[in-house]
């Protein structure tokens, strides 16, 4: 039985599974350089109503951003790493070939102040129309721990249905599982090492906790979908212009 094989097996049973070492400190520490000069430029531009989108509230020293949309758009240093055979070959072995990065993220969690993040699922957000045909590649940037805010997922979930999200007073882009139903599954920490990526499958419920530690939480979420599957019922807007086809990648576009 290879390697791989194992991996497949945890994904299917647990609806996540973290493979370690697919990226190497020098090439985590490339794109830290990058997302954090990209953070500045855009703080720098970003007016008022912008902002309560993309900045940490839970930082009172400074304006440090919650997240950045859009890397491996915008960003030739993170279309390399979305295109990095050794990431797509782990994804095909997930979904299938004819692969597209449909969306990504960047988060931020600076030391000592880095907010949560509430239970979700990634196919309420998106609206699949294949429930299995989307698998989010979570990158870690710095190394997770549970004291940095690694994240949590409720073992099982892939298997059960997308529940009902609701999104809190002022938070239009915050949508979670409200707590009462939340609390009805068990959340286990998935620490990741840095360079490791963790895949978790669309409807696995999962969460990331406050960074209580002197270390950053850098990560970035690569929302893979094969060539079967469309955000059909999103519950947020996202514009399939930005959407990038790995096989696009691969003919030159990561260099």
């Amino acid at each position: 039985m290879t390697q791989m094989t194992e991996y497949l097996r945890e994904y299917a049973r647990n609806g996540h599974v973290t493979i370690a070492n697919i990226f190497s400190r020098d090439q985590m520490d490339v794109a830290i350089a990058d997302i954090m000069a990209w953070a500045d430029e855009t703080l720098a531009g970003m007016d008022d109503e912008t902002r309560q989108w993309y900045v940490d509230d839970n930082v009172k020293t400074a304006s440090v951003l919650r997240k950045l949309d859009d890397p491996v758009f915008h960003r030739p240093a993170f279309r390399k790493l979305a295109s990095n055979p050794k990431l797509v070959e782990a994804v095909e072995a997930i979904i299938g070939p004819c692969l597209r990065v449909a969306f990504s993220q960047i988060f931020f969690k600076p030391p000592g102040g880095g907010g949560p993040k509430p239970v979700h699922q990634d196919n309420f957000y998106f609206g699949c129309n294949n429930k299995d045909g989307m698998v989010t590649a979570w990158l870690a940037l710095d190394e997770a721990t549970v004291e940095n805010g690694c994240l949590y997922f409720a073992d099982g979930t892939n298997n059960g249905p997308v529940l009902r999200h609701e999104a809190p007073a002022g938070e239009p882009f915050n949508l979670l599982i409200p707590d009462e139903e939340a609390r009805a599954f068990e959340m286990t920490p998935a620490p990741v090492p840095k360079g490791g990526v963790s895949f978790h499958h669309g409807n696995t419920l999962h969460q990331s906790s406050s960074n209580t530690s002197a270390h950053w939480r850098r990560a970035a979420a690569f929302h893979y979908i094969n060539k079967e599957t469309m955000f059909t019922s999103p519950a947020l807007e996202y514009d399939d212009a930005r959407m990038v086809a790995i096989e696009q990648l691969t003919l030159g576009w990561a260099k």
